[in-house]
């Protein structure tokens, strides 16, 4: 004698697959966009912190605020550092060339950098 399934039993369990589903694919979606890995890393530093912050959401905030900055901040800090650079080498050139001006008219004095 077979089982057999009440229509609202089989329904219960085809909704129950689906979610199983839909679930199972979200958290593979998290784990491949490095989620799990953050949440999991404050998460055993909140839990290693020898003395508990009275507002543990505000922890786990601020350490997983604590990526770093922007990428627009970071353009605009390389593009800074490029033109820095060119500025000091500029300055350095500039600076070469005053000495040795200097030293034509001043050779019996000794002019280091």
């Amino acid at each position: 004698m077979r089982y057999r399934r009440s229509p609202a039993e089989l329904m219960r369990t085809l909704s129950q697959t689906a979610a199983d589903s839909k679930r199972e694919e979200f958290r593979k979606y998290l784990e491949k966009a490095g989620v799990l890995d953050a949440l999991t890393k404050v998460l055993v530093g909140l839990y290693e912190e020898p003395e508990k912050p009275n507002n543990a959401l505000d922890f786990l905030k601020q350490h997983l605020g604590a990526s770093g900055p922007e990428t627009a901040d970071v353009e605009a800090l390389k593009l800074e550092v490029t033109e820095l650079r060119q500025k000091v080498e500029s300055l350095q050139e500039e600076n070469s060339d005053l000495r040795s001006k200097l030293q034509q008219y001043e050779p019996a004095n000794d002019v280091t950098e």
